[in-house]
This record gives structure tokens, C-alpha cells and sequence, in this order.
């Protein structure tokens, strides 16, 4: 049998059949999986992220099933409703039932984020292993200080019924650890969630680190009091609540512009 399943065919350029709106969303989708797999955030093909279509329909984009993080482009990503129905596909994959449970539920229900990134990270998923969770050792943490919900496992994500209950969960926060499973991050914009998404998964890393030397030397952990945790927080959220795209984002697509371009074919 031939090994034609090392040559992949790149989905057609579809630029000329969806709106600019649409395009540019598709782009920055891209890129949010090419950075993640520059940032060691993927789990093979096993984790998702979604971004909202512009327009009034429920509409939201998907990574193709069985591509990795590396090897999406904006033309390849899947298009479906909240239904799970595929509206298009120019690569033919289709998309993952689980990532489609998990990410129509904050479609459905948040109609102010436009984004939604689940990982399977190492460090993100020991710290949803823990009890405590995510704790107050960082200042990457500080940004989600009393704003991080958490959702109880229940298996594998392909019971609709779910949905309502990750939603509810989820509440008023935009960030929730989906308990022994990993973490889940969303924006009003692709940058707001990548930016949301790097700071968590670097206060995984660090808690992990931080506990890992306190364990092997005998040194108590150094928390942060929770009034100046939550002062912090508070500050974090008054100076960005309105900025729904960083100053880290520009860098990071001059940075993939200029060694992966094809994410945005």
C-alpha cells in the first residue's frame, strides 16, 4: 500500500467564498493553532480551538479532524452550526464530536466571546488534578484571581447534555479548568484568547515548578496574600477589560508571517 498518507493535500484557497469578515477571523484562527504548536500547547490532533463567525447565524470555525496544530490553515478550518451540521469543508475532515460539545456550549450561550481554546497541556492538566487548582504563586495567575471557574469531569465531552452544565460553570468568567481533563480559555477577540490561554498555561508551569522545588528542598511555598491577589487582579481587569487585543499579538503573526506564511492560504 502506497504511503500516500504522508502527502497532505492542502484544503483550496477559499478567501473568494466567504465574506472579509469571515476571512480575517479564519486567519487569526490559523495562526492561534500555529502558535500553540510553537508554545508545545497540543495534544496530537486531540484538542480544539473555535473562533465565532461574523454575522447573526450561530456559526463558528473548527480545526479539520486529524490535522495537527502545525499543519492548519485558514482555508482548511471547518465550518459548522450549533447543531454539529458542517456548512463547509474544503478538506473534506469533518470535526471532532467532543471539541464540538465543548466549544458550541460557549457559542451557543456566550454570544460576547468570539473565541474559545481547550488544551490537553502537561501543566495544564496536572494543576486540573489538583483540588486546589490554579493557586495565587504567580503574576501570571493574578490576572484570573477570583475569575477562573472550574468544571467537574465527566468523561469524555460527547453528551450534549453537557453543554448546559460547562455554560453554567462557566458563568460570568471568560477562563475555567475543566477538571482532570485541562484548561479552557476564551476571548471577545482570537488575540484575547491567546493571551488569556499563555498566561494560564505559564501559571500552570510555574505553580508545578514552584511545587516541585518546595517539595524536593523542604521550603514552604510563598503564596500571594489574597487582598493584594485580588487587588492585583482587580487592577489587571480595569487597565485591559477593554483591550481585546494585546500588544504581544502584532509580534507573534510577524513572527509566523515570516516563518510559516501558508497558515494564512
Amino acid at each position: 500500500m502506497p504511503l500516500d498518507y504522508l502527502d497532505i493535500i492542502p484544503a483550496p484557497c477559499i478567501k473568494d467564498q466567504v465574506s472579509p469578515e469571515e476571512w480575517e477571523i479564519r486567519v487569526e484562527l490559523a495562526a492561534f493553532y500555529r502558535l500553540a504548536a510553537k508554545h508545545g500547547y497540543t495534544d496530537l490532533g486531540g484538542t480544539h480551538f473555535s473562533a465565532r463567525v461574523p454575522g447573526p447565524e450561530d456559526h463558528f470555525l473548527l480545526n479539520p479532524f486529524g490535522m495537527m496544530f502545525a499543519e492548519i490553515t485558514a482555508s482548511s478550518l471547518v465550518k459548522v452550526d450549533v447543531d454539529g451540521n458542517i456548512l463547509m469543508d474544503a478538506g473534506g475532515h469533518g470535526v471532532n464530536a467532543a471539541g464540538f460539545t465543548i466549544h458550541s456550549s460557549v457559542h451557543m450561550a456566550r454570544h460576547d466571546l468570539i473565541c474559545a481554546a481547550h488544551t490537553h497541556s502537561v501543566a495544564g492538566v496536572a494543576v486540573s488534578c489538583l483540588k486546589e487548582g490554579v493557586l495565587p504563586l504567580s503574576q501570571h495567575e493574578l490576572r484570573f484571581h477570583g475569575r477562573l471557574s472550574y468544571h467537574d469531569y465527566e468523561g469524555p465531552a460527547t453528551n450534549l447534555d453537557e453543554r448546559e452544565r460547562i455554560v453554567k460553570d462557566l458563568g460570568a468568567n471568560n477562563n475555567i479548568v475543566l477538571r482532570n481533563h485541562g484548561l479552557m480559555c476564551c476571548g471577545r477577540s482570537v488575540p484575547e484568547a491567546w493571551r488569556n490561554l499563555y498566561a494560564l498555561e505559564m501559571s500552570c508551569e510555574s505553580q508545578l515548578q514552584a511545587m516541585a522545588m518546595s517539595r524536593a528542598s523542604g521550603r514552604p511555598l510563598k503564596f500571594v496574600p489574597e487582598d493584594v491577589a485580588q487587588a492585583t487582579s482587580d487592577k489587571i481587569e480595569a487597565r485591559h477589560g477593554k483591550d481585546t487585543v494585546s500588544r504581544d499579538w502584532p509580534t507573534q503573526m510577524r513572527r509566523l508571517y515570516a516563518e510559516e506564511p501558508d497558515f494564512a492560504t
